[in-house]
């Protein structure tokens, strides 16, 4: 799950990360009125989740109160446009109006889940204001981690020294410490899948401020994060991962066009592999996960399917938990009520097997007798082969 910059800052701040002052506005009206507070001279943030705002018109700088009111009055309800919405266009509805500050140079922090060690590591830059993308591909010797123990958490010496090869002034290395250490903290207390600071700037009156801030948050630990969870903003995600999610379904959409329907992460994950390894493109991840009734199956199709590129749907089922016979049910209630109807290919392997393949060969439906001889079934579909 993600939040907004403004949403971020606020659990930072619960742990000791110093942020400029400023709120969120939705009509130009408050803009002004939060503008004029701070003093007139203010930066304006659309607030949306995605990366590359101001290359796209999405952070601007404003002179007076009434230079804010005008410019957030053309970028509220607008259409903005980042290289990381893949050309589609995301509508500002609210604004982030912050103070100005005067900045002397810019860094950057972040924490993350370093799978290869299996820890938390936190990664520091003196190449801030940069995507961290840019400086790992020129310049890797400039990113700076350290790696928290499991057991004891990120020690203070480490910190300082992160800080240390940040800063040189003791007077900032030290803020920076502090910033290193609520990063850390942050992350841990509320379940979070990435932090980034880009950047966490130093002012030129000697003060470290976080002026930009995003948060990730494992959706499996939601549960123990009520605060968190209530942050979530429907109007930025994706409606079929909305409609999966509320369903109980595990849905990603993807840019290929066989639609795939398995249960369990790891079976969608070789399945998708196996759709690639025989030259198709998988056009989702969809888990309908365990103990899938007819209703799930349902769904599941009923989001597929509004996927106007899949061209062929490929069932990988193995029922342990989950029962052949129901997810087949479903499947043929599923293609009884929607009006798009593209070839189906199903693999039923488990529970009550026989009794699904029944059903679904009861209503023509075609059912591989391998993983292989389905997912092969499913590419030809997808590039014209038919049925």
């Amino acid at each position: 799950m993600k939040v907004h910059e403004y949403q971020a800052k606020s659990i930072l701040a619960e742990f000791g990360v110093p942020i400029p002052r400023g709120k969120v506005a939705s009509n130009p009206e408050e803009v002004y009125r939060v503008a004029q507070e701070l003093g007139g001279k203010v930066i304006i943030k659309a607030q949306v989740h995605a990366g590359g705002r101001g290359k796209a018109g999405g952070i601007q700088l404003a002179a007076t109160a009434a230079d804010a009111e005008a410019k957030a009055g053309k970028m509220l309800g607008s259409q903005l446009r980042t290289f990381q919405t893949g050309g589609d266009s995301i509508i500002i509805r609210q604004v982030l109006v912050e103070e100005a500050v005067d900045i002397e140079n810019e860094l950057y922090v972040s924490a993350v889940i370093d799978r290869s060690c299996s820890r938390l590591v936190i990664m520091g830059s003196t190449e801030g204001g940069v995507e961290i993308e840019e400086v790992a591909a020129h310049s890797p010797e400039k990113i700076y981690k350290e790696w928290a123990d499991p057991q004891i958490g990120l020690a203070a010496f480490q910190a300082r020294r992160l800080a240390m090869k940040l800063h040189d002034d003791k007077a900032i290395y030290r803020q920076l410490a502090v910033v290193i250490r609520g990063v850390y903290a942050g992350f841990v207390a509320r379940d979070a899948s990435l932090v980034e600071i880009n950047p966490l700037v130093v002012t030129r009156d000697g003060k470290v401020l976080a002026v930009d801030a995003k948060m990730n948050f494992d959706d499996s630990a939601l549960f123990r994060q009520p605060t968190v969870s209530g942050m979530r903003d429907a109007g930025e995600e994706d409606p079929l991962e909305e409609e999966a999610r509320a369903a109980g379904l595990s849905f990603v959409g993807l840019d290929g066009d066989i639609g795939c329907v398995v249960n369990g992460a790891g079976l969608a994950m070789a399945t998708m592999d196996m759709v690639k390894h025989f030259g198709g493109k998988p056009a989702n991840f969809l888990d309908i996960g365990g103990s899938s009734s007819p209703e799930k199956v349902l769904t599941a199709m009923r989001i597929l399917l509004s996927d106007q590129k899949v061209k062929s749907v490929l069932f990988n089922i193995f029922g342990g938990i989950t029962r052949c016979d129901d997810v087949a049910r479903g499947m043929v209630q599923a293609l009884a009520e929607l009006k798009k109807k593209p070839p189906v290919v199903v693999r039923l392997t488990g529970t009550n097997e026989d009794e699904g393949k029944r059903i679904l060969r009861d209503v023509g439906l075609e059912v591989g007798a391998s993983m292989e001889e389905a997912v092969r079934r499913a590419v030809a579909m997808a590039a014209g082969g038919g049925r």
